[in-house]
């Protein structure tokens, strides 16, 4: 099969399993072309059977921005036609999901089946806004298949946009040999052997909640010697420092910035903190859990769909730092607890979402689209 892929090539999650479906399906031996406007971060070394293809953006006085969309167009049209695309399969809804639509509309009777994975923010934020929401709308009705990536999403999209058309639900997959329990190396250079690695990674928007994130960890730090990382860059990052100084914090916690390689951190860290306002999935979750780190979390979107309330880590109300603070130390503080909580936390990844359990539903999925 000859599949086209267009998404993100940033830190954020549909780009990540955007990438990772791709270098699944050309180990499998399908011909896979990433369309994107650079390089993907989690495209690290050359594939067989897997191409990437630039998006040129032109810059011109006459246009206030680059027309991203327009050169997205092109290109898909291009490679469509170079390599015979059987399927064009756009993550997140804006400008992708359009683009191949209207790229499809060019091809005519040479084109390729759409194929369009809602991933989040594409829907519950972004697409919600009136500047963008009958677009997204319409590119979702005009696919030729749909996917969501948590039951969580499937319904807010059906209800917020009021689709008529069916959407698979085809879970978020984790490479496991990649993010596995005990990769980590050089635990000394961010902690002593007494100290416990509490660990947070996102995009720093104000809906991941950084500064509970930073009280928790307070709070766990008075009773546990601990640290915490923080990887990732974003808006609320100033607050977050602002916030560390004003606790005296600010030798307890790193702030790491974007890392290409978080497995190696996920799989030193003792805890994993997400406690956001909401997530569609939570990837970086599961990342964790694949690594044998238990997640303390927020009760929230798909997030209950990935993690396993008292099994895989606790699920607390948005907001309850008190409650998350409390499962944390209970974790941290009962060795066999912890480990407990690591085995089946790695176990349920394995088990559940595993790239051998999910791939395989793309493909039947993409045979049910050209059939």
């Amino acid at each position: 099969m000859n599949i086209g892929i267009s998404c993100y090539p940033t830190h954020g999650g549909s780009g990540v399993v955007a990438t990772e479906l791709g270098i699944e399906l050309a180990r499998k031996g399908h011909q896979v072309h990433i369309i994107s406007y650079s390089v993907p971060f989690r495209l690290r070394q050359f594939y067989p059977n897997l191409f990437f293809h630039e998006v040129e953006l032109y810059s011109y006085p006459l246009f206030r921005h680059p027309l991203f969309a327009v050169a997205l167009i092109n290109k898909m049209v291009e490679v469509a036609k170079a390599s015979k695309l059987d399927i064009l399969h756009a993550h997140y809804a804006i400008p992708h999901a359009l683009s191949a639509y209207v790229a499809r509309q060019m091809l005519k009777n040479r084109a390729p089946k759409v194929v369009t994975t809602l991933h989040g923010t594409d829907i519950t934020l972004v697409g919600l806004d009136r500047s963008f929401y009958d677009v997204v709308r319409f590119s979702i009705q005009e696919s030729d298949g749909v996917t969501a990536v948590s039951r969580f999403l499937r319904d807010q999209t059906v209800e917020q946009f009021r689709i008529t058309r069916p959407i698979e639900v085809i879970y978020n997959f984790v490479d496991i040999r990649r993010f596995v329990p005990g990769k980590g190396k050089n635990r000394d250079l961010y902690a002593r052997p007494s100290e416990k690695i509490i660990t947070h990674v996102s995009n720093f928007r104000p809906v991941k909640r950084i500064g509970d994130v930073i009280h928790i960890f307070a709070r766990i730090q008075e009773e546990i010697p601990a640290v915490l990382l923080l990887v990732g860059e974003g808006q609320d990052r100033n607050l977050a420092q602002d916030l560390v100084l004003e606790l005296g914090l600010q030798y307890r916690v790193h702030f790491l910035g974007n890392q290409d390689y978080v497995e190696e951190i996920l799989a030193l860290s003792d805890l994993f903190l997400l406690p956001s306002e909401k997530e569609s999935f939570g990837l970086v979750a599961l990342e964790a859990m694949s690594c044998g780190c238990p997640v303390i979390a927020s009760d929230a979107g798909g997030i209950p769909e990935v993690v396993k309330h008292g099994e895989t880590g606790y699920l607390h109300p948005v907001g309850d730092v008190d409650a998350m603070a409390e499962s944390a130390i209970r974790l941290l503080s009962n060795p066999e607890l912890h480990r407990r909580f690591s085995e089946n936390a790695r176990r349920w990844v394995v088990e559940r979402f595993a790239p051998e359990v999910h791939v395989p539903k793309y493909l039947k999925f993409y045979e049910k689209v050209l059939g």
